[in-house]
Parts: structure tokens; sequence; C-alpha cells
């Protein structure tokens, strides 16, 4: 893929449906110059290709993976004590958005 440019950005905000305006929209792009040379840094890295991708930052991380087990849940007739508004079993909360 070539360089984005004003236009590919502006594409890309009216589909996400965020309108960007032009100093936005030069930010994203300036991000971007950014982002694209450092990928260039790193794709100009000598034999970069044989080496092998990391699958944790410590060397020596050992894991065990647990056992899935079924325990029994909380009544959730506990759970509402700790309420203070509720309809059945659906927790009223103030709303926070718009």
């Amino acid at each position: 893929m070539g360089k984005f440019t004003k236009e590919m950005v502006d594409d890309y905000a009216d589909k996400l449906l965020i309108g960007l305006t032009p100093e936005e929209n030069k930010m994203v792009l300036d991000e971007f110059d950014v982002i694209d040379h450092s990928i260039d840094l790193i794709n100009n890295i000598p034999d970069i290709t044989s080496v092998e991708p990391m699958t944790h930052c410590l060397d020596d991380f050992e894991y065990e993976l647990r056992e899935d087990v079924v325990e029994k849940s909380v009544p959730i007739e506990d759970i509402l004590k700790n309420c203070d508004d509720y309809v059945g079993t659906e927790i009223r909360v103030p709303k926070v958005v718009g």
C-alpha cells in the first residue's frame, strides 16, 4: 500500500462515522508518517526474516494451563441484595452517556 492521503483518511473517518476537521486530518496523516517511518526502519534491519518471533517478553517464562472446572455461582438474589435499584434480575444504573 502506498502513502496515506488526506482523501483516504477522510474516507475512513466517514466510514467510521467520525468527522475530522482539517487539523485533525493533518494530525492523523502526521501520525501515519511516523508509523510508516518506524516500519521502514524495522524493514531495513538486515536478515529480519530469520528472527524467531517472541511469544513473551521474558525468556524464562513458564506457564501452566489450569483445568477448566465448573464452580457453583453465587445466587442472583444474594447479588441483588447489594444493589440499590433493580427490576427482576436487571440492575438499574445511572445514565452516563448523553
